[in-house]
């Protein structure tokens, strides 16, 4: 994904999680499918974007929010940052963060 894709994706009025992942890594394994149970059941309310941190195109995102380590779960809108996760989460947890961003945001 090019960055200008990224960025025109972000600036929406949307909610968007990006899961910085590895494809090695077990956690991010570990995540995939509450992930995919998220895209089944919020993608009215929520786009899911997945990169692949050892990609090189993805470089300077990594770089621009800090990714240090993985998975990383970044939640957007607007091109605001209104979330980070490190590390394990279960699908139960992330459809409560989706939820309270969207209260917000409809606020």
């Amino acid at each position: 994904m090019k960055i200008t894709d990224f960025e025109n994706i972000i600036a929406t009025d949307r909610l968007t999680l990006v899961d910085f992942f590895q494809p090695w890594c077990g956690p991010c394994r570990a995540i995939d499918p509450a992930l995919e149970r998220l895209a089944l059941t919020m993608s009215h309310i929520c786009t899911i974007i997945k990169l692949n941190t050892i990609e090189r195109e993805h470089r300077e995102l990594i770089r621009r929010y800090n990714i240090v380590a993985i998975p990383s779960l970044l939640l957007f809108t607007r091109s605001e940052l209104i979330n980070r996760i490190t590390g394990i989460i279960s699908y139960d947890r992330l459809m409560a963060l989706i939820r309270e961003a969207q209260v917000v945001l409809e606020y």
